[in-house]
């Protein structure tokens, strides 16, 4: 029989190997495998086809910035291409900056996405007001790379500041497409579009965020995030956790924590999350709504977790990051996402909107795990 003495420390030996044992398994989840070509090959093709297609079509022989395919593209492309080591532009990202800028220019020349005459009434002004944030992030995303704030992106922020609400409801926001089409164009969007100009703020490079001329604008912007940063759906909340990274005093600590509780609570056994659970989302052909995990819920809640500060061992990070890891497609690179409006033909160009953005955050939120030396590319 082992003494008292023995059994403690065969105890504490065999305690201290479950430990390492758990952080090993941890790191390991942390750790995945991904094709980062082939989510470049996949993200290129999409925004080429894009630019070509009719109905992205706009005058000045110029092309929209779509919530889906466009923007994410130019957020995520500048972090592929540096894991790539690629030293210059895609072709399709030269394009879409090249039409931005066009657009940022003429602006008072260029219409909007949606006049009022064929669209009714408020499309001039939502188009105006979405546009223009977007435009804007597009633009920070590029000149962040390069570490200086452009005479572009200058003027975008120009025509944002100009389109700001600065009296209602909508204080501080910007008028915002409307086409009842969750979850980036429909009655709560505005929120969505207010966190993505704050992440334009707070990304621009050279301290813009801090210029003293903006700063009447950024009080404003702050002060309609924060009314509703208890009340939002969670997919708006979540973006608001991933702005709260980059601009100042946006969230308290306990806001921040309340958010990735939240997010944390709605992992799915499997260890992605699903678009369903993140909002009160109903489709308007009454199919039901795709619970299974899905690349663009898994990629923006992982990417915004870490951003917050959650490290890329964090329990429900790892298995999120090992979730991803598993699931991006071998044939086309891709990960997948399913519309929250209609059930559509997953062949259809439009049926891959979803999967537009889910290969984007996908791809930012593994870069982010291996910025954080936790992550390895093959």
């Amino acid at each position: 029989m082992k003494s008292s003495t023995a059994v403690l420390v065969t105890t504490a030996i065999c305690g201290v190997a479950a430990l390492l044992l758990a952080r090993t398994e941890i790191t390991r989840a942390a750790s995945p495998s991904w094709n980062a070509r082939a989510a470049v090959a996949y993200l290129d093709a999409r925004q080429a086809w894009w630019q070509q297609w009719p109905n992205a079509q706009r005058d000045h022989e110029t092309a929209c910035v779509s919530c889906h395919t466009a923007l994410p593209y130019a957020i995520a492309r500048p972090a592929l291409r540096r894991a790539l080591g690629e030293t210059d532009l895609a072709a399709p990202e030269r394009t879409m900056l090249a039409n931005v800028a066009k657009r940022v220019n003429l602006w008072k020349e260029v219409e909007p996405f949606y006049p009022d005459q064929t669209r009714g009434l408020p499309k001039t002004s939502e188009s105006r007001g979405t546009e223009a944030v977007l435009n804007t992030a597009v633009l920070v995303a590029r000149d962040a790379e390069r570490g200086a704030l452009s005479d572009e992106a200058r003027q975008a922020f120009a025509n944002l500041w100009a389109l700001q609400f600065k009296n209602g409801d909508l204080k501080g926001a910007w008028a915002w497409l409307n086409f009842h089409y969750e979850p980036w164009e429909s009655n709560d969007s505005a929120y969505f579009g207010a966190t993505l100009a704050a992440l334009a703020v707070g990304h621009a490079p050279g301290g813009y965020a801090s210029a003293a001329e903006i700063q009447e604008q950024v009080k404003s912007l702050r002060e309609y995030l924060q009314k509703r940063a208890d009340v939002e759906t969670l997919f708006n909340r979540v973006m608001l956790l991933w702005a709260s990274s980059k601009f100042p005093g946006l969230l308290t600590a306990e806001q921040q924590h309340a958010i990735i509780d939240a997010a944390n609570a709605k992992q799915q056994s499997d260890g992605g999350w699903t678009i369903a659970t993140l909002g009160s989302w109903k489709r308007v052909d009454s199919t039901p709504l795709d619970t299974a995990s899905d690349g663009y819920a898994t990629g923006l809640v992982t990417l915004a977790l870490q951003q917050a500060g959650v490290a890329p061992t964090d329990a429900h990070v790892a298995k999120g990051l090992a979730w991803l890891s598993s699931h991006q497609d071998a044939a086309t690179g891709m990960w997948t996402a399913t519309s929250l409006n209609k059930q559509r033909d997953p062949a259809s160009d439009a049926a891959k909107f979803m999967s537009d953005a889910a290969t984007a955050y996908a791809a930012l939120a593994l870069i982010q795990a291996r910025v954080s030396g936790s992550s390895t590319d093959r």
